[in-house]
């Protein structure tokens, strides 16, 4: 259980965290997650028919959490709340699967938390192939093991504005918790995506922006917060490219026919993106400096994706005064009282 007085203390708190679970190794059946190493002593990581070859888990902050723990400290980090690996929504694998994948790492998540509750929090992974059971399965995560959220990927199987997602989007608002919303490589268990993107690592470099985007735009246009007004909702990476595309989705509002009608007006996108929250981890403090200017602080918080390949230094490049504010931030997105 999280020590919510030690978060509540807590002068920078990280949101943007991935784990990797050794309790949760082939919990999704033929769609593992496994981790081996070649004969020359090289990892792998598979999920499903993708491998994922050079990256080591085992012994890294990514599984143990006493590498982590001083890896924050070495960062100054307080606290982080640990969410599922990219690599291993499996939104797109038997419903089935799915549920028992999501039930063992979150049970192998709480672990964690418990043995480290002044330190670490966590969000849920969820099987959003089956609504009912992603509700099933947040509530016990929320009432049963303490995990402070749910988390789930851009490409669930549906668009995020489908009235068949209404209960899982009521059922987060009345258990009154947080919903992040972060991608993952088109191809590992979905459809595959653009080939273009499989060169460069522009799955990564900008296929993460485009899918954040998108998820933006469908939750606004497609009436999610309208539908939903009451719920705390989360896009990593301060939404992919929607600094530079504010204009041109507040021209939409009052120049394409789709619109409805409740933002159509002038400026009806960028109010809307009001009510959104978003992480920091966007490599550039210039471009930290353009996401303050549209977005403002009020729902700004610290995303480092801590131990990935392209982690920034907090301590570096964050203002001491902005991180106290995402701080504060964070505790009310969390539900804490500072």
């Amino acid at each position: 259980m999280t020590d919510r007085s030690a978060l509540a203390a807590a002068g920078s708190i990280d949101i943007h965290a991935h784990a990797v679970l050794a309790g949760s190794m082939g919990a999704a059946g033929p769609h593992g997650p496994e981790i081996g190493y070649t004969k020359s002593g090289a990892p792998w990581f598979r999920v499903g028919e993708y491998r994922l070859d050079g990256v080591r888990y085992e012994g890294s902050p990514f599984m143990e959490a006493d590498v982590r723990l001083t890896n924050m400290d070495a960062a100054g980090i307080d606290f982080q709340v640990l969410s599922p690996n990219p690599l291993t929504y499996f939104h797109h694998i038997d419903s089935s699967d799915a549920v028992r994948f999501c039930q063992q790492h979150n049970n192998a998540l709480a672990e964690i938390v418990l043995a480290h509750p002044t330190r670490l929090a966590g969000f849920a992974a969820l099987p959003m192939q089956d609504v009912d059971a992603a509700c099933a399965e947040l509530e016990r995560a929320i009432t049963e093991l303490d995990l402070l959220g749910a988390y789930i990927g851009t490409d669930i199987g549906r668009p995020l504005n489908d009235p068949a997602l209404d209960p899982f989007y009521e059922k987060v608002a009345q258990l009154n918790v947080p919903l992040m919303i972060h991608p993952a490589p088109a191809g590992i268990d979905g459809p595959a995506g653009d080939p273009n993107l499989k060169q460069f690592d522009l799955d990564l470099l900008t296929g993460f922006a485009a899918q954040e985007s998108i998820a933006v735009a469908t939750l606004i246009f497609g009436g999610v917060l309208h539908r939903h007004p009451n719920i705390d909702i989360c896009l990593s990476h301060a939404g992919g490219t929607m600094t530079s595309l504010i204009g041109r989705f507040n021209r939409a509002c009052t120049k394409r026919p789709w619109v409805p009608e409740h933002l159509q007006y002038d400026g009806a996108f960028e109010e809307s993106l009001q009510k959104l929250w978003f992480d920091t981890h966007v490599h550039d403090p210039r471009v930290l400096n353009w996401v303050i200017d549209i977005m403002g602080t009020d729902k700004l918080l610290l995303g480092t994706n801590f131990a990935g390949w392209d982690q920034h230094a907090m301590t570096q490049d964050v203002p001491a005064e902005l991180a106290l504010t995402m701080a504060d931030n964070a505790k009310r997105l969390l539900r804490v009282s500072s």
